[in-house]
Formats: C-alpha cells, structure tokens, sequence
C-alpha cells in the first residue's frame, strides 16, 4: 500500500530539514526531498550564517543547535563607512547574551541530518511525493517554483559575494565588523569560539573584481583583503579556499496556490530562498528562512481540528505574515545597499553624516538592533 504524507518537503537544506523536524515533532507526516545536487558554496567549506535569537530558539527545540566553537556569540558590531562615519551596537546595551551569533553550516546541516536520520516521521526520499501539502524549499533556483507558473522578480545588484575562511594575528573579540567604502561591502565575522582569531569573509565586490580575487594568488588576496580591512585585526591568512556567486534581491509573487501534482489538485507554499533573497550585508538571509518555518509551523499547529494542513485560509495567512516581515527587512536591506554604493560625493558626504546621527539616536538604534536580533 502505497506511503500517504501530509507534507512534503522539496529541497533538504538548513531551512527544509529545520522545517521537517518541527512538524514531525506536531505529529504529521513528511517526506523530505533530498537531491544530489552539487553546490559550489557547500564544496568549497566557507559558508557562516548569523543567525538571531529567533533562529537559535528555533534550533535549539530541534535540538539541533551548534555545540561550542561552531557557533560563536558576538558580543560586539562596528560598521564603518568613508570619512571615518561609524556605527557600533553591543549586547550589553540591549540587555542581551549576545547580538547574534556566527555558525559553522556545514556543522549545523551535519546535525540536522543526523536529526532527520533518526526522526521516524520523516521519510527521506529522492522524488516528490503526492501529500496534502507541499512546500518548496529549493532554494533561489527552485525548479518547482518555476513548475507551478509562480514569477520570480529579480533585481541582479552589480556585485558578487567573495567567501573564505580567514585567521588572524589579532583575536577577533567576538566582534562582528563590517567596511563600506567604495562601493564595496567587506565583513568579517567573528568564528572558532569567544577566544577565537577566525573569520568567516563576506566580501560583496563587482564582478570583475570578484573573479579577480578568486584567480589572485594567496598573498595578494591577503593583501587587499586587510587593506580593505585596515588591518583592524592584524595581518591575515587564508585558511581555506574561496568561492563566490551573484547577488540579488529576489521575491516571489506567489507563496501560496495549488497546483496539479500527479494528477490532483495540491496545495503549495514556498519558503527560504525560493520564496525570496536579500544582500547578505544585513546578515538576515538564513533568518528570514527560519522566520519562514517559524511561521508556517505556528499556523499549522494552532488550526481547528475540522481544518487540514492544505486549508487555504491558513496558508494565506502565512504569506501575509511572511511578505509584511520580508518588506521590512528585505526593503531595509535592498536600500542600504543602493545608499552604499551610490558613487556621487555628496550621497558619500550624506551617508556618513547620517551615520554618526544615527549613532548617537539611541532609542531608533536599540530598536533596529533588537529587530535585527529577533526579539
């Protein structure tokens, strides 16, 4: 007799087994797409989320958050522009354990895996399932989005993120850091634990400067890596390779439908990056996807019990509560990136005073910054 599911999952990463496991925990049963697909980013070992107090709580009832080193708090976030405009936050001033914290993916996919593994709600398989519902969570180049007639807008920026693995001559202090200058975004990110002096490189260049750091040999890309650093943590060293890919700010028109699916009329959702992308220099990326399951997990667990998974009513509010927490920190992010990179002197000359504003604005400050953590 054939296997009947309530959910199935389509795509296997950190927001589709996160996903599974929350509702195999609420007792419906999921079958989790998994599809050997190669990903250069993953291949290459250099990826780090920061991930905020939400996400965290989120793992954590998955029991699936990093243990020690993999996921180090950061206490500390200085973010620097032109003339010598600066802004910082810490932890201590919003009354918290930490602003976020730095996670080692490839650690935290590996944990939940082994959580799936041992899951018997959840039935990993290699093609879609019929289920009452499904949700995709292939990421940006989700096919089935493309399957099920959904539009994607995509604002390509001009730029693309350079990734590596980087150590330091002088500890990192569990500071997060961050330079804007030139129309070029360089963030290091505190890793390997409080005492640590690793850092997981986000570097969002032009394209042409992006291949070039990635064919330059070792000592020139150190040494324009700590000239656009200016040195704040000393000389540095590659650790690891490098990897890059395009940026983009990205979203759905359409998180919820149905669609035919072997034959029969299904309902659908999107969530993660299928149904949207953001600049990484905000560091949400990963969040708004937890955020996602977060979402779709409350709204499925708090309905009637005359009501099924597939209930449109439901979905619908999923995608309200998702596209209105998305405008916020999707638009938010989309606007710093375009005020800087704006080239004109006096949008420059602007920036940096609003920044030292801002600085000194502690009540907007402190709110931003709690957004941000997700509290």
């Amino acid at each position: 007799m054939a296997q009947t599911y309530d959910i199935c999952i389509r795509g296997a990463g950190i927001v589709g087994r996160t996903l599974a496991l929350h509702l195999a925990a609420k007792r419906l049963k999921v079958a989790l797409v998994v599809t050997a697909v190669g990903n250069p980013v993953a291949d290459a070992d250099v990826r780090a989320y920061a991930l905020n107090q939400q996400s965290r709580a989120l793992l954590e009832a998955v029991r699936c958050w990093p243990a020690g080193d993999s996921a180090t708090p950061v206490l500390h976030m200085q973010v620097e522009a032109d003339a010598q405009a600066q802004v910082n936050f810490a932890a201590a001033d919003q009354g918290a354990e930490a602003l976020n914290w730095i996670v080692d993916v490839p650690v935290m996919e590996q944990q939940l895996a082994q959580a799936v593994q041992f899951q018997p709600l959840i039935t990993v398989v290699d093609t879609p399932q019929p289920a009452t519902l499904t949700v995709v969570c292939e990421g940006r180049a989700s096919t089935t989005r493309d399957e099920f007639g959904v539009e994607f807008d995509v604002f390509k920026y001009d730029q693309w993120a350079v990734a590596a693995r980087v150590e330091s001559e002088l500890p990192h202090g569990q500071t997060a850091r961050q330079w804007f200058h030139e129309g070029e975004i360089t963030a290091l990110l505190p890793m390997g634990g409080s005492q640590g002096n690793f850092h997981a490189l986000v570097w969002s260049v032009s394209p042409e400067r992006a291949q070039h750091l990635l064919n330059s040999p070792d000592m020139e890309f150190t040494d324009a890596l700590q000239t656009a650093t200016r040195m704040a943590v000393g000389s540095l060293r590659l650790t690891g390779p490098r990897a890059s890919w395009p940026l983009q700010h990205a979203v759905a028109r359409r998180w919820v439908g149905s669609a035919s699916i072997a034959g029969v009329q299904r309902a659908w959702v999107l969530a993660g990056d299928a149904a949207h992308n953001v600049h990484p220099l905000a560091g949400q990326g990963l969040n708004l996807g937890l955020g996602d399951v977060a979402e779709l997990v409350k709204v499925l667990d708090s309905r009637g019990y005359w009501r099924s998974v597939d209930d449109m009513r439901l979905l619908r509010q999923y995608e309200r509560a998702r596209k209105a927490d998305f405008a916020l920190v999707g638009g938010s992010g989309d606007s710093l990136q375009q005020l800087f990179s704006h080239p004109h002197a006096l949008v420059q000359s602007a920036r940096s005073w609003g920044m030292r504003g801002f600085d000194h604005l502690l009540p907007l400050k402190r709110w931003v910054a709690r957004r941000a953590m997700g509290l």
